[in-house]
């Protein structure tokens, strides 16, 4: 329930941004959503505070997870701005595939012929969805492509971290960093926002956050296995803002492609639930009796 929950935040924030992009450059809707972001998490920066997060024992991979989800965000959010948001989100959702290919390097996983059919599976979702050669493409399609290989790179990094860092220090390094890198930015491309850009760029930094939060939350009483398939229900979300916000509709292709790709995360994580339940019955077997 709570990972459903954050995906009705995280979608009610894509769909914003899509609207927002309209009268503002992506790199400042990104600007706007990380200073809310950074401005939520201040009780966190504060010496004294009882939630003071930033002591690390790994600051390079903290800057280098805040850094792949500031790309992944604003990636994303120049995506939106040029394709239906359906479209956009279900492309996004290969990122389970670049984690199973990334945690072979990084993490030293063993990955079985199954994971690499399912992701086989998912990679033809895409090209569905995106039809390259065809004068359905767009070129605006590759964004969210990467933007889901810096997401992968963020949730490998933040395998990487679990068990030595809290959930609030990397919240608050990843606010830091990507607000920080922004501030650079923002300046080459500054539009004076209006009263009403203002208040559609705090949902947008409101909603993001709290899916974030969420997320955390709800990796507390279940493994990644169990809730991957859940975070799906966003497509449904999207699409149905699509329509009633912008009269998108899906067509058959998008449908068929996301079916593809949903269907392969869901395999996906069906497998590493087995994979664990395995190692625990090995680890189990091997230890000593009482």
């Amino acid at each position: 329930m709570l990972l459903i929950a954050s995906t009705v935040f995280l979608g009610t924030s894509d769909a914003t941004s899509k609207y927002l992009s309209k009268t503002l450059p992506a790199v400042e809707i990104a600007w706007i959503r990380f200073l809310i972001f950074a401005l939520i998490m201040i009780p966190a920066v504060m010496p004294g505070s009882p939630i003071y997060a930033l002591r690390t024992q790994l600051p390079l991979l903290q800057v280098m997870r805040g850094t792949a989800l500031l790309g992944s965000s604003l990636l994303f959010i120049t995506g939106l701005r040029f394709l239906p948001i359906a479209e956009a989100s279900a492309t996004s959702f290969v990122s389970p595939l670049f984690v199973t290919a990334l945690s072979i390097v990084f993490l030293s996983e063993k990955v079985g012929l199954r994971r690499w059919l399912a992701t086989a599976g998912g990679l033809v979702g895409v090209l569905i969805v995106l039809r390259p050669g065809t004068s359905a493409f767009h070129a605006a399609a590759f964004f969210p492509v990467v933007s889901a290989f810096a997401w992968a790179s963020c949730l490998i990094m933040t395998r990487m971290m679990s068990g030595k860092e809290p959930a609030m220090v990397t919240m608050t390094y990843s606010s830091i960093v990507g607000f920080a890198i922004l501030c650079a930015m923002v300046p080459a491309v500054w539009v004076t926002p209006t009263w009403h850009d203002i208040l559609f760029g705090t949902i947008i930094g409101v909603a993001s956050t709290a899916g974030q939060w969420i997320v955390v939350l709800a990796f507390r009483y279940a493994d990644a296995s169990v809730l991957a398939p859940f975070s799906y229900v966003q497509l449904l979300w999207v699409t149905l803002l699509g329509f009633l916000i912008f009269g998108e509709v899906p067509d058959v292709w998008t449908i068929t492609g996301a079916a593809f790709i949903v269907g392969s995360g869901v395999y996906t994580a069906y497998r590493e639930r087995i994979r664990h339940s395995q190692l625990a019955a090995l680890a189990a077997a091997r230890s000593p009796n009482p």
